[in-house]
């Protein structure tokens, strides 16, 4: 948890100890309040709402804060304000109106996908970014699989339970058995009786690492870590700048759905709260649109 630098900080960090949110989610929170205390010099707590709605204004016309950013601005000021500090009567939060993105994902290629994944160089990263991939993970919900939550590989149905995923929800998610055969594979390289990814510490290497070194990780491998062996890769074989990790949760929906998987599969699979969300998938890709045609032409056919 940040450290509070206003009297009502206090509080609200001890408020948002109470919610049911993930503690990345608490200390967002909490960073955006304080920073409505630094912009104005003065405990937060004591604005009023005109200068709150001049600030929402400073976000997006100076700081050029975009929908994401700004609605978790709105949220964690709102919680501030009005369920922490019981302010009634105010409009702003009404007034400050996000619109939902209407661009396409960026989606890759099957054979651009296998191109970066061969990029990679360190197992540790090739075997979690391929998880990634085959089961359209986040990429938070990815560094913190155990050993545990692989259920039923021994079976035809292997299955992962991804345990407090976004919205604190769980789900089980199929895994092809050629993945969970990497998968054993890479555990079997350091065998650590909790993490499937345990964190590198300074005793582990890749090269010259002590044998137990990696079954003493107290942790598992960090977000930042997976996004910049990432980059790397993705400069390594020219992929588009926009591709990202959360790209590989887009090819895997995009994918499946191409492969005949029906949507609704898909949206328990990728852990989406309403079907709405995965309606984005169902956008053009050059399979989808080749398919489309060929149907086009059998209806013409029936017709003519």
């Amino acid at each position: 948890m940040l450290k509070p630098t206003f009297p009502s900080l206090a509080k609200f960090a001890d408020f948002v100890q109470l919610k049911d949110y993930r503690q990345p989610t608490k200390d967002e929170y909490v960073r955006y309040v304080r920073k409505l205390g630094e912009h104005y010099q003065r405990d937060p707590a004591t604005l009023t709402e005109d200068q709150l709605r001049a600030y929402f204004l400073f976000l997006r016309q100076e700081k050029k804060f975009g929908g994401s950013a700004m609605k978790l601005a709105r949220c964690a000021l709102r919680s501030f304000f009005c369920d922490c500090l019981h302010v009634a009567g105010w409009t702003v939060f009404a007034e400050v109106r996000i619109a939902p993105p209407q661009t396409l994902p960026l989606v890759l290629s099957r054979e651009e996908v296998a191109t970066l994944l061969r990029a990679v160089q360190l197992p540790r990263y090739r075997a979690l970014l391929g998880l990634i991939y085959g089961t359209g993970l986040r990429v938070g919900e990815a560094v913190q699989v155990q050993v545990r939550d692989l259920r039923d590989t021994h079976t035809p149905h292997p299955r992962l339970h991804v345990r407090c995923g976004k919205g604190g929800k769980d789900r089980f998610v199929p895994l092809a058995p050629a993945l969970v055969a990497q998968l054993r594979a890479w555990w079997q390289t350091h065998r650590h009786p909790t993490f499937l990814f345990p964190g590198p510490t300074s005793g582990w290497r890749e090269r010259g690492q002590p044998a137990d070194a990696a079954q003493r990780a107290e942790t598992h491998l960090s977000v930042s870590a997976v996004q910049h062996t990432f980059r790397l890769a993705r400069a390594a074989t020219g992929l588009p700048t926009a591709a990202t990790v959360h790209t590989l949760r887009h090819c895997y929906a995009t994918h499946l759905l191409e492969e005949g998987v029906s949507l609704r599969l898909i949206s328990q699979y990728l852990g989406h709260g309403s079907l709405e969300t995965t309606l984005i998938y169902t956008h053009l890709t050059p399979l989808n649109e080749a398919r489309t045609r060929a149907a086009l032409e059998v209806l013409h056919r029936a017709v003519a």
